[in-house]
């Protein structure tokens, strides 16, 4: 059993961990833009995209209400 909740311990560890350094990544990635003066740039390539992953994900969440 000990073992066990070592392994959780251990997997919830390196999730949390990669976690950090994804969120890390994504910062300096903001910050080298928003220094070259791109990050506008790249903002508006970026929004058509995020809004699509915002209405799949919204008519995907609105079709799980119908099955219950």
């Amino acid at each position: 059993m000990e073992r066990f909740l070592d392994l959780i311990l251990i997997r919830y560890g390196l999730v949390a961990g990669g976690l950090a350094v994804l969120a890390l990544v994504v910062f300096v990635i903001a910050l080298l833009l928003k220094r070259r003066g791109s990050l506008t740039r790249a903002r508006r390539y970026g929004d058509p995209a995020t809004q699509a992953l915002l209405r799949a994900a919204v008519r995907r969440l609105e079709g799980r209400g119908d099955r219950r």
